[in-house]
């Protein structure tokens, strides 16, 4: 349906800044009121400034997250139809669950292996893992570090230091679309 869409509809403008993944995995409408109010993520990966609305239903997060994608520019994005709506990372652009066997699921519930292991300067780790056929980056959420420590001290997950800046910069994923879209960009706020 999306790639008829597409055909059907092929200028319609791209759309920024109206949502954004925090840190956790959830999904966050942002309004123009949230967006006047502040960026979503800050430039150092601290807390946002404004959230926004947190999605709630089921279908709409189980379609944002089977048409979830990256560009050429590392800008990460949901294709909405015709429309590729670009979406604000409070951090990165895929949360990490662990489970007790120290499998890796995405926040979007796939499988995932992870390749790396990293922690930044403010001690939060992240993996890389192999995610259907790509090698993508992601934070570990919050509540599974101490199951990453595991893997860690069992020799799994050799782990290297990085700084935040360095790590955005190695994987090339752009955390604000809105702050950079391309030159020439036609942008289109949600509802207008």
């Amino acid at each position: 349906m999306v790639r008829q869409a597409m055909a059907k509809w092929p200028n319609v403008p791209h759309c920024y800044g109206w949502l954004g993944l925090d840190a956790r995995g959830h999904w966050y409408m942002r309004d123009d009121r949230a967006q006047a109010a502040g960026p979503f993520s800050q430039a150092d990966g601290g807390n946002p400034v404004s959230k926004g609305s947190l999605l709630r239903h089921d279908k709409l997060i189980d379609f944002i997250q089977r048409n979830y994608g990256v560009d050429e520019r590392g800008q990460w994005y949901f294709q909405n139809g015709p429309q590729r709506v670009y979406v604000e990372l409070e951090v990165a652009p895929w949360v990490w669950r662990l489970d007790a066997h120290l499998a890796v699921t995405a926040h979007s519930g796939q499988p995932a292996q992870p390749l790396e292991c990293l922690v930044d300067e403010l001690g939060r780790v992240f993996l890389l893992c192999q995610l259907n056929g790509s090698r993508v980056p992601g934070l570990v959420h919050t509540q599974d570090v101490a199951l990453a420590a595991q893997a860690i001290e069992q020799g799994l997950w050799p782990l290297a230091e990085i700084t935040f800046a360095d790590l955005v910069a190695r994987f090339g994923f752009e955390r604000s679309p809105q702050r950079h879209p391309p030159s020439g960009a036609s942008m289109k706020k949600a509802g207008r």
